[in-house]
């Protein structure tokens, strides 16, 4: 395999990092493009894999499980010398990864977890996703202050980590307080347009006026969903708070704008400390972490907006 032969050739040659990168053929499974953020992955991705010149083979699986595991398979009849995933939901791995371990190719999880043994991949690179649901549902109780909030939620995809984990942060940050109670939730499969048909049958079913605050599992479903309350007659921002997660260039603007509050950063360079850590094994033969954390970080209207839309417009969002 010529992951293992590269490995043996640096130990004994001392080949540098950068050349043996060069001479890498790295998979990658990529959900889809879902969100803005999720583009914005992609281009990070394959702007780092040019930057070290690594020939990424790109598959993109249009959400879909099935297609994900077909990609994976490919690469492996390939001969790739790691495969970068970004899985669609946590179960339903452990055939396949056992395949690419007997093939004896490493696997990288990016931005999302999987629910099987942690030897059939190398390392996650991800951030705190519960973390993530728990800063937002604090920003909530400081902001309300004690004040009744009924509050609907936007879910991510069924059956995905984040979904799972940035609601369960969330839950637990709010729990305790008697004045904050979700009584709405429900899947808006991460996509703008579900976000709006959502927050659509949200509005009807219990009345713009009786919804305090919006938690959205990313801005992609937020940007939906406040164009759904504009079309309502309401003000987003103001008559519903909006809360959510992946700080995208839109919901920047939205929030300059006044028409949401605020958002909790997952950077989409995942890509970076993934390769790093290949890099590193096939120097020396290093193993990383099995989970390598990237940093978040909560922007409220307190900060310029406007600044961060224009830096962050072409990413690739």
């Amino acid at each position: 395999m010529k992951l293992k032969a590269m490995l043996i050739a640096g130990a004994l040659s001392f080949v540098p990092m950068t050349a043996m990168a060069a001479d890498l053929t790295i998979g990658f499974s990529q959900i889809g493009s879902e969100s803005g953020w999720r583009a914005a992955e992609t281009t990070v991705t394959k702007q780092e894999a040019e930057k070290r010149g690594i020939d990424l083979k790109f598959a993109d699986a249009q959400q879909k499980q099935e297609n994900q595991i077909k990609a994976i398979r490919s690469f492996i009849a390939q001969g790739v010398d790691a495969i970068l995933l970004a899985p669609v939901v946590a179960t339903g791995w452990d055939e396949v990864l056992e395949e690419a371990k007997d093939a004896e190719i490493p696997v990288v999880l990016l931005d999302r977890t999987v629910d099987a043994p942690d030897d059939l991949y190398m390392t996650a690179v991800t951030s705190d996703l519960v973390h993530e649901g728990s800063v937002a549902g604090q920003w909530l109780v400081d902001e309300t202050a004690g004040e009744k909030c009924d509050i609907v939620e936007l879910q991510g995809t069924t059956g995905s980590s984040p979904a799972i984990d940035r609601k369960k942060g969330f839950e637990q940050a709010i729990s305790g307080h008697d004045n904050l109670n979700i009584v709405r939730s429900q899947t808006g499969d991460f996509t703008r347009s579900q976000g709006k048909v959502v927050m659509e049958s949200f509005l009807k079913a219990v009345g713009g006026e009786n919804i305090c605050a919006l938690y959205a599992h990313n801005d992609d479903m937020a940007v939906g969903a406040i164009q759904a309350i504009k079309e309502a007659g309401l003000k987003p921002g103001e008559d519903i708070k909006i809360v959510s997660i992946d700080s995208v260039p839109d919901i920047h603007l939205a929030m300059a704008n006044g028409e949401a509050n605020a958002t909790i950063e997952l950077t989409p360079n995942m890509a970076g400390p993934a390769l790093d850590a290949l890099e590193a094994y096939l120097a020396d033969g290093t193993m990383p972490p099995k989970w390598i954390q990237t940093e978040s970080k909560l922007y409220t209207l307190k900060d310029d907006n406007m600044a961060i839309y224009e830096m962050k417009k072409d990413l690739g969002y």
